[in-house]
């Protein structure tokens, strides 16, 4: 069983930045961002393999989220810049316990943390 723990929410200007983190309790293969907007069902936001050889992203987070990891730390972040209004959401870092790729399917992951909230202000 792996614990993770999300941080580094808040509210920020349209056209601002934030750095989430994720602390995960053990060692993690993939881990993922997804995120979920009042109203929305849960989205797939970037996700990383546990070398930090390959990573994906959204088309709508394309060249202004960065996500990376540092398996020293166990800990997994999200660079999120040039905010917008519609990237307000609830933020959740996961992890599969087997390999899966890079999915996007969030079924696919079976720990997640308790999620952060973003809130862009426009």
């Amino acid at each position: 069983q792996v614990q993770l723990v999300e941080s580094g929410g808040g509210l920020v200007q349209a056209g601002g930045s934030l750095r989430l983190s994720c602390a995960a309790s053990g060692r993690t293969l993939t881990m993922g961002w997804f995120r979920q907007a009042p109203g929305k069902e849960r989205e797939f936001v970037a996700a990383i393999t546990r070398s930090s050889t390959n990573t994906r992203y959204a088309d709508s987070v394309k060249g202004r989220f960065t996500v990376s990891r540092d398996n020293a730390r166990n800990t997994l972040y999200l660079q999120m810049n040039s905010l917008k209004s519609e990237d307000t959401a609830v933020y959740y870092c996961a992890a599969p316990r087997v390999w899966t790729g890079l999915t996007t399917n969030p079924t696919e992951y079976d720990y997640w943390g308790q999620g952060t909230q973003v809130t862009v202000s426009s």
